[in-house]
């Protein structure tokens, strides 16, 4: 009887398929790698034309190259250059109406003949816009009507029968990651800009969210008195849901922290610490941050010490507020 994989053998012609796989990996990076003998002053050009946009983006494609269009679309977008994808037979129906005199268009074409993208192309000089167009033929209707050409022509494709689009379409994609990168560099785009746009994101909330943001307060803070007994900071840490609660003096200023951790080694150590004065079992002179710091920093810092509880204090040193690992936890932080 024979097994699935001989079964799988019989139907298909399997041999080689890992040969296969590292030849299109081959394919397509020396595609990409020979655009980079091709980046000269027309691509300057159309990172010029880029950065002097005052409206959108507007890129436009069909097929695989549309596909490759929304990409790069939205690659403009979250880099710092706003961006669209017109659909180009949808164009020639009405959605031309999101075009203003404002915009730049970003043809994807590797033939460059195109039907719909040649149906738009008068209305798109009718705008009087900017038109840069990417494509591996240069020398196509589309190129010639372009202001900028991007060639991104291949020698053969990375498909078997040299006919899917493959390393045309990685080449494509290439160098409007290539544009949307040195536009970005030139508008000295910072992670911080970058963040405001995927708030959403990992990368959004380790740049954006502040410890003031995450840091439990009010009814949540557990605070004792430095003169009170350790039975009061236990109490303290029930009643606020915490995992630690903070020591202050006589000013209200940071004078320790006592956690969970230490109350239950204390208790097992000599019960009696229980009407002790809380400063027997505090940790005097711990680690502090500020609301303003970064929830990053606040992370660092109960890494580099193995702590999970931070006390949160203003200009004055007096506790407002506590970190707990756990918010970090549930803020995607860590």
């Amino acid at each position: 009887m024979l097994s699935s994989k001989e079964k799988v053998d019989a139907i298909f012609d399997i041999d080689g398929l890992c040969d296969l796989a590292k030849e299109v990996f081959r394919i397509e990076a020396n595609a990409i790698q020979q655009l980079a003998e091709r980046v000269g002053h027309d691509f300057e050009r159309a990172v010029h034309i880029i950065l002097s946009c005052k409206g959108h983006v507007v890129v436009t494609g069909m097929g695989k190259s549309g596909s490759i269009g929304k990409k790069i679309a939205a690659t403009l977008s979250s880099t710092g250059t706003p961006s669209l994808f017109l659909h180009p037979a949808e164009g020639v129906h009405g959605d031309l109406g999101a075009i203003t005199s404002k915009d730049v268009m970003l043809a994807l074409s590797y033939s460059g003949e195109t039907d719909e993208l040649l149906t738009i192309l008068p209305a798109i000089k009718r705008l009087g816009l900017p038109l840069i167009v990417i494509t591996g033929n240069p020398n196509s209707t589309l190129a010639k009507s372009a202001d900028v050409v991007l060639d991104v022509s291949v020698e053969r494709e990375a498909c078997p029968l040299n006919l899917a689009p493959t390393a045309s379409a990685a080449a494509m994609l290439a160098m409007g990651d290539a544009l949307a990168l040195a536009a970005m560099k030139a508008r000295k785009f910072t992670p911080e800009d970058f963040a405001k746009l995927h708030p959403a994101g990992t990368l959004g909330r380790r740049l954006l969210l502040k410890v003031k943001d995450l840091m439990r307060k009010g009814e949540r803070l557990a605070i004792v008195h430095f003169n009170e007994p350790t039975k009061a900071a236990f109490a303290a840490i029930t009643k606020a849901r915490a995992g630690a609660c903070v020591v202050v003096d006589d000013d209200g200023k940071l004078c320790g922290i006592v956690t969970d951790g230490d109350l239950r080694r204390a208790l097992l150590k000599d019960v009696n610490l229980f009407h002790s004065p809380v400063t027997e079992v505090m940790t005097k002179s711990p680690k502090v941050i500020q609301p303003e710091a970064l929830a990053t920093e606040a992370l660092h810092l109960m890494q580099t010490y193995q702590i999970d509880d931070l006390p949160v204090i203003d200009d004055f040193g007096r506790p407002i507020g506590m970190l707990d690992v756990q918010d970090l936890l549930q803020a995607g932080i860590l």
